[in-house]
């Protein structure tokens, strides 16, 4: 197998752990206004506590799992620099959007605790929510239109501009990314939790994983009849498969079973994006002489070489510490273990210094 090939794989993996785990991180930001909103608990502080449960589920895991991104977008530059910057220099604004909403949330994980004042929290929790949905929507959006192809010219720059990104079929594929992701997140809210919550989260996925199952069919089966393969099709029977199996398993309150569903579907999906790209990387709407293949947008043999060596010496390295985490927080959590919030005493003497 090709040096260029074995990249192309990687990536999709790299890819494929990212959507998988940071999609049950984005599905738990995207629940805040509704587990923890006044539909399910009209209770202010019962609700305070609903939404700090909900990132404890994720706090010792969230920022681990940024890392496959950065991984996979370092590793496309390495491998595929054509790919890279024609990516990059196109869909400029998309990915610029995608960086300030994960920056914006990342804040709302660490700055949302800093004051006890509601009105602060509310903020954060905006940040939170927006953080999660913007990235969301947008990675559908992106990724579907690589897989159907973009305006690209003979010197490898994107022609087009963001409304041509804006197609139907691409922000079918971004509706489609959301749905998976509430379904994924509210499985783990429901696989992490005890107690009420538990049963309100499985009820959630529930209703979006129908919503997710009917629209992923429709994408899918667009994306196959126009570019697909023989084992594309075979990944996205799996991925149908495998939501109604995990749905399944949600409905008789087994949420383990269910969230290896949502993973195995999420990991199928992406799956069936990368086989209909290959051997393109991105491919050109206007000329199919002008798209951008595992060959034409590689590295040099030697650095592929170099960087293969350091991949299967650090990456099962990476993998067992990450799955050590997830080990040690394995634990449910309930509103039980959330302490009532405490205004600090110090605070009350730093207002009346700010005040005079």
């Amino acid at each position: 197998m090709e040096l260029t090939t074995v990249w192309f794989i990687l990536i999709g993996v790299l890819w494929t752990g990212y959507f998988v785990l940071e999609g049950f991180d984005f599905g738990v930001g995207m629940l805040f206004p509704v587990l923890g909103g006044k539909r399910y608990s009209s209770d202010a502080a019962d609700a305070e506590k609903r939404r700090r449960l909900m990132l404890n589920t994720i706090g010792p895991v969230w920022d681990g799992n940024e890392v496959w991104v950065l991984t996979a977008g370092g590793a496309t530059f390495a491998a595929f620099p054509n790919w890279y910057a024609t990516l990059f220099s196109g869909f400029y604004l998309p990915l610029l959007l995608i960086l300030v909403a994960l920056i914006l949330r990342n804040l709302g994980f660490e700055y949302r605790h800093k004051r006890p004042e509601q009105a602060w929290k509310s903020r954060w929790d905006l940040a939170i929510f927006w953080g999660s949905l913007v990235p969301a929507l947008l990675w559908g959006v992106a990724l579907t239109n690589i897989v159907r192809g973009v305006p690209i010219d003979a010197d490898m720059e994107f022609t087009g501009n963001v409304f041509t990104l804006l197609n139907p079929i691409s922000l079918l594929g971004g509706v489609v990314f959301v749905a998976l992701f509430l379904t994924h997140g509210a499985i783990f809210v429901a696989l992490k939790t005890d107690g009420p919550i538990r049963q309100e989260a499985r009820g959630i996925a529930t209703r979006t994983g129908v919503v997710a199952a009917l629209l992923a069919v429709v994408l899918l089966v667009t994306l196959g009849l126009e570019d697909g393969k023989t084992i594309s099709w075979v990944t996205t029977a799996i991925a149908a498969i495998a939501l109604l199996a995990g749905l399944g398993a949600n409905l008789r309150g087994r949420e383990g079973w269910a969230f290896a569903g949502t993973a195995v579907t999420i990991a199928m999906a992406v799956a069936t994006y990368f086989l209909i790209l290959f051997p393109n990387v991105m491919p050109s709407s206007t000329d199919a002489a002008f798209n951008l293949t595992v060959t034409n947008a590689s590295s040099t043999e030697y650095t592929l070489k170099v960087m293969t060596i350091v991949a299967l010496v650090l990456t099962p390295i990476v993998v067992l510490y990450q799955a050590w985490t997830y080990w040690i927080f394995r634990r449910r959590l309930s509103t039980a273990n959330i302490p009532a919030d405490v205004r600090l005493e110090l605070e009350p003497a730093r207002d009346e210094a700010l005040r005079s």
